[in-house]
């Protein structure tokens, strides 16, 4: 059975950082295309940043210079480090791992606010 999780979430002041995780268990994490969406209240899900199997990353405007994406292959861990945060970043974050199907996480919520 396939399982994301996410956890790192929290408060944190404008220009802070946090750093995401998300753990994945049940399934073969290196062949996974591996991104983080976010949701803010009234708002789209929308995509922040992906990394492939080979190990490209991208990601949205938004985020370019201030987020990085990156994994762990022996951990099975999706990461996403978050600095110098702005109140519009305040969002639910979640994990998605894509191949033949896709699969999400139940997210965490991240919120920028002094």
């Amino acid at each position: 059975q396939v399982q994301l999780v996410e956890s790192g979430g929290g408060l944190v002041q404008p220009g802070g950082s946090l750093r995401l995780s998300c753990a994945a268990s049940g399934m073969r994490f290196s062949i996974y295309h591996l991104a983080w969406y976010r949701q803010a209240p009234g708002n789209e899900r929308e995509w922040v940043a992906g990394i492939n199997s080979g190990g490209t990353t991208n990601y949205a405007d938004s985020v370019k210079g201030r987020f990085t994406i990156s994994r762990d292959k022996v951990k099975n861990t999706l990461y996403l480090q978050m600095n110098s945060l702005k109140p519009e970043d305040t969002a639910v974050y979640y994990c998605k791992a894509a191949a033949v199907q896709d699969y999400w996480g139940q997210g965490t919520q991240v919120t920028v606010s002094s």
